[in-house]
């Protein structure tokens, strides 16, 4: 497990970058994420993509700014799941005058953090901070609620569900949906996306059920699985993620549950092998980037974050994670300063140049902060099946490209409003 206290990261640079060794003062950047409780386990996926972005960074001289060369540090602070304790965590990251806020596994602690950083920021001028949100996918994060100092670098929920929708558009054996997910903003954005996703695209498809559970509490689904199982639903939908996917999925398998799952996370953290054979060609789950997505470029991402990390239970890969750190280094580097309000300008409009780019095209939405980037939508199968190279954690089941949808085509309409300094 993760530990909450100052993590440097500072990785020996290559030979031909020895001269860049980044020697000034490290730039903090700190990650507030449950490493403890329910979701440690997601909260610990996260920081070894972070610090995987991070030692790519350092390993390139750090940045430049125009003082020299600094390298990055990962700061690690427990939020435990809880918004009380994060916004606990914030107010220390500010003490400390760290300019960077990283946080993602969960919308409402998202927006308490949006809504403290904006208070911060208008108090206290000379320690501002940016919120580089890596996955808390409500919409209102990027539309009502857009914030000058949130960049989100995940597609939110709406974006995901029009790419599931496209797929699920398309299965016309889909005729009786269940909705299910946690009892929270993201979770009940989930359900009003599906819904209108579900009426525009296949209104003949029944929605049989919607039912919403406690966040991180439920240990055992079987109930919620005989209720879609007494529906009649032949798929399920849901935004479901960490301890909670995995533990629905499991009960599915285990209660026999022959229906198909489209899922936001379906591809994470231990869920392929709890579903093992059931999960085969039922399964599916959307997102940025996935280890099978293809290409000599994209295979050597890979093959390094499996270099860094080979223990099988480590094999959680987010290509997003690691950009956003890159990105965040390229900012500061067109800026010159590692200042919080310099480096938000730059980052609007920004297009990644990266190593990733060569096979994933990202860019910063600058009327909302809103990244758009490539989605896949993804069917699990059996390792070695047709396009299925890669497993995940070990488990012998990844997952096969079904829909690649290019960035430009998941590009939202926006209903923010941003206000600037």
């Amino acid at each position: 497990m993760a530990t909450a206290a100052i993590a440097a990261t500072l990785t020996a640079a290559p030979a031909h970058a020895a001269d860049a060794a980044p020697a000034g003062k490290p730039i903090p950047l700190a990650l507030i994420e449950g490493m403890s409780g329910p979701f440690a386990d997601a909260g610990a996926a996260v920081e070894r993509n972070l610090r995987f972005g991070v030692e790519r960074v350092n390993a390139q001289g750090g940045v430049m700014l125009r003082d020299g060369r600094h390298p990055l540090e990962l700061v690690v602070l427990d939020s435990k799941g809880s918004t009380e304790a994060a916004l606990v965590q914030l107010r220390a990251a500010q003490d400390r005058h760290i300019g960077y806020v990283m946080q993602g596994n969960s919308s409402a602690v998202a927006a308490a953090l949006v809504t403290a950083i904006d208070r911060q920021n208008a108090r206290e001028p000379d320690n501002r901070e940016l919120f580089l949100n890596y996955s808390a996918d409500d919409p209102a994060l990027t539309n009502a609620a857009c914030s000058f100092w949130h960049f989100r670098f995940d597609a939110h929920a709406g974006m995901r569900m029009d790419a599931l929708a496209d797929v699920i558009a398309a299965d016309k054996s889909v005729k009786k949906v269940y909705l299910i997910n946690q009892d929270y903003s993201f979770g009940h954005d989930v359900s009003t996306l599906a819904r209108a996703a579900l009426a525009k695209d296949r209104p003949d498809i029944a929605v049989v059920g919607d039912t919403f559970h406690p966040i991180g509490r439920v240990k055992d689904f079987a109930p919620y699985i005989a209720k879609i199982r007494a529906a009649g639903a032949d798929a399920v939908i849901t935004g479901n993620w960490g301890n909670d996917l995995t533990l629905l999925v499991k009960a599915a398998r285990e209660q026999g549950l022959e229906t198909k799952f489209y899922t936001f996370y379906g591809n994470s953290l231990g869920a392929p092998a709890a579903l093992g054979d059931a999960g085969v060609q039922r399964v599916m789950a959307v997102a940025d980037w996935h280890p099978n997505a293809g290409g000599a470029a994209s295979d050597a991402w890979y093959k390094a974050f499996r270099a860094r990390y080979p223990a099988a239970q480590d094999d959680y890969p987010v290509l997003r994670m690691s950009m956003m750190v890159e990105m965040l280094a390229q900012a500061m580097n067109q800026a010159g300063t590692a200042e919080p309000t310099a480096v938000a300008k730059a980052l609007e409009g920004l297009h990644f140049s990266g190593e990733a780019s060569r096979f994933h095209p990202m860019w910063i939405r600058a009327d909302d902060h809103q990244t758009i980037q490539p989605l896949y939508v993804m069917q699990m199968d059996k390792q070695g099946a047709n396009g299925v190279r890669y497993d995940n954690e070990g488990s012998g089941y990844g997952f096969r490209t079904v829909l690649a949808l290019p960035a430009e085509r998941t590009v939202p309409p926006t209903t923010c409003r941003m206000q600037r300094p």
